[in-house]
């Protein structure tokens, strides 16, 4: 096991970030991209079916070699619905083939960095595979996305840098290939010449990351086993790098669980010590067994001892 004082830079400077909202670890999918990658973390609990829907599609690589092909700045960035291959005459464009419609699960609102499912204007019921992510808070005026259409279902929220990614695509130049390809964002391209697959912001692969915990910006969030049936959704608090690495329980991110997730954390109160089996920190690294030693009671502080 490696020791604390190994513990990567990377994850101290991910503290000066801003904090989590979440409270429980979900499925976590990286993307990796021509213009660089992003993570996002997969709701489940709010939106089990359109996430089940959102994991289909990654199974099935359809969102491999796809396409961001609609870019609104200001507004979204969209995606999932478009693939492309390299032809003697330039990029061919092909629709991503689709499963049945996934019913409308609103409930989180659309601010910035969250990602939502797109559907058909007169039917909330109508998404299938393609999704975007909000640049603005589009809850209200002009957008209503809460509101319009059934709201359109958060299923989804951007994790670590990523939305410095979704902000570069937005002052991209955009094209008008025709249809539902009226504002592509492109990249390096001459207007002049026949579109070429690197000249789309595109999806190399993406790659699922069923995780115990995730760790963003100063908080580090999962769902604990305490003993004797007793589970929790809770978030620990980044409050010191040095000399060790000290996390805080938020008290207030307390929450009981009738029945936790498979991939517990546990904790033992008879030697104060916290295991969390995986924690992602990035979207390259992924540490596991991950041990901290409960070392203040009274305010509930923990230090990490060792991580693989």
């Amino acid at each position: 096991m490696a020791s604390i004082r190994n513990f990567p830079k990377s994850i101290v400077a991910l503290g000066l970030l801003l904090c989590s909202t979440a409270t429980q670890a979900n499925p976590v999918a990286c993307f990796n991209t021509n213009l660089g990658g992003f993570c996002m973390e997969l709701l489940e609990r709010q939106a089990p079916l359109t996430v089940a829907n959102f994991i289909r599609y990654i199974d099935s690589g359809a969102y491999d070699q796809s396409i961001f092909h609609r870019s609104e700045p200001g507004f979204v960035i969209q995606g999932g619905g478009f693939k492309v291959t390299s032809g003697s005459n330039g990029a061919g464009v092909t629709q991503v083939n689709t499963f049945d419609p996934v019913v409308n699960e609103f409930g989180l609102s659309n601010v910035r960095g969250t990602v939502a499912m797109a559907k058909l204007g007169s039917d909330p019921n109508s998404a299938t595979s393609q999704w975007f992510i909000n640049l603005d808070d589009n809850t209200g005026p002009p957008a209503f996305l809460d509101t319009q259409n059934g709201g359109f279902t958060v299923f989804a929220k951007i994790l670590y840098d990523g939305m410095i990614l979704f902000d570069t695509i937005a002052g991209l130049q955009r094209v008008n290939f025709g249809g539902a390809l009226s504002s592509t964002p492109t990249v390096n391209f001459d207007v002049s010449e026949p579109v070429q697959v690197e000249n789309f912001v595109l999806v190399n692969s993406v790659t699922l990351h069923d995780v115990t915990a995730v760790f963003d910006g100063n908080a580090l969030t999962f769902a604990v086993d305490t003993g004797n049936g007793e589970m929790y959704d809770v978030r620990l608090l980044l409050i010191a790098v040095e000399p060790d690495i000290v996390f805080e329980l938020d008290t207030a991110s307390v929450t009981p669980l009738e029945a936790g997730p498979a991939n517990m954390a546990a904790f033992s109160g008879q030697n104060r010590t916290l295991v969390i089996p995986s924690v992602i920190i990035n979207e390259n690294a992924l540490l596991n067994n991950v041990v901290l030693s409960l070392t203040d009671p009274a305010q509930f502080q923990f230090r990490l001892e060792s991580f693989e």
